[in-house]
């Protein structure tokens, strides 16, 4: 059986907690002081929030909070407890960050530097907050939930619901928002990657531990992800070794990392880039 879920220690919830506030802030900068005065916005339920709150007038903050805040209840199962409370915190930060920022003028009118420093500073904030255990917008919860439904990759169900949004700014406000939006959702999803070096959609996970077993349980438990144990032989030592493999999103290495650290710190841990997942129903149970 695997062991109890542990509580993380002061300091690293004071660590979380950080930066997770200086990511939400720097996205709550790159929204009102570059992107959303010069009519840009970003994809999933951010873009959208741009777009109600202008249509309607009404405050970004409001439609940041009150747009997430469902997903995230509905996808509480999906994504655990502790990626819940970060997500919260996150968009409650940003929510709030805008609404203060609201009343500051646009740093730039430029039309190449909004989209470009916008675009960057989003990305780094969007990046911070995933890379310490929280999101900012509950577009892969929705992906999450629609991949049990259709034949779609979470991927693909993120892609085609941001260039949809990406789209519809043109005719909220021009096409030539609608491109400049393009060019900022591109730069802040290669900011994102640079921020967490490289970390993309899926990824492949090696473990080969004493503890194999432990790790596994630990795994489908609080992960919420099927895992493979194969046999394996030492070169070097000529031992029997047993591997788990598994295939995660970007957003769980932090939590797998933490789990094999817990439970075997000395075990040997790889993980790569997936660019398709084909096959066996890449799904996620509901963690209970």
């Amino acid at each position: 059986m695997a062991k109890q879920h542990y509580k993380i220690t002061k300091l690293e919830l004071l660590r979380r907690i950080v930066f997770i506030t200086i990511g939400a802030a720097l996205v709550s900068v790159a929204l009102e002081i570059f992107l959303v005065p010069n009519n840009i916005i970003d994809g999933g339920i951010v873009g959208i929030s741009i777009l109600v709150s202008h249509v309607t007038g009404l405050p970004l903050g409001v439609f940041l909070f009150l747009l997430n805040v469902p997903f995230l209840i509905i996808g509480y199962k999906q994504i655990g407890k502790t990626f819940a409370i970060s997500t919260l915190y996150g968009v409650t930060v940003m929510s709030i960050g805008t609404t203060l920022l609201h009343p500051v003028h646009a740093l730039t009118y430029s039309t190449f530097l909004a989209p470009v420093i916008g675009g960057v500073i989003l990305g780094i904030g969007v990046g911070l907050v995933i890379r310490f255990g929280g999101s900012l917008d509950g577009t892969e919860i929705i992906a999450i939930l629609f991949t049990k439904k259709t034949p779609f990759s979470v991927g693909e169900i993120v892609m085609f619901f941001n260039l949809f949004i990406l789209g519809s700014a043109g005719f909220v406000f021009t096409w030539d928002s609608a491109m400049y939006s393009l060019i900022a959702y591109y730069i802040a999803f290669k900011m994102i990657d640079v921020t967490l070096e490289g970390f993309d959609q899926s990824k492949s996970v090696w473990i080969i531990s004493d503890e194999a077993k432990e790790i596994g349980d630990a795994i489908m438990s609080r992960l919420g992800r099927g895992v493979t144990y194969l046999q394996g032989e030492g070169a070097f030592s000529g031992g029997v070794k047993r591997v788990i493999f598994c295939v995660i999103t970007r957003l769980e290495e932090a939590k797998m990392k933490s789990i094999v650290q817990e439970l075997d710190p000395g075990a040997f841990l790889a993980v790569g880039n997936i660019h398709d997942v084909k096959g066996g129903r890449f799904k996620k149970r509901d963690i209970h």
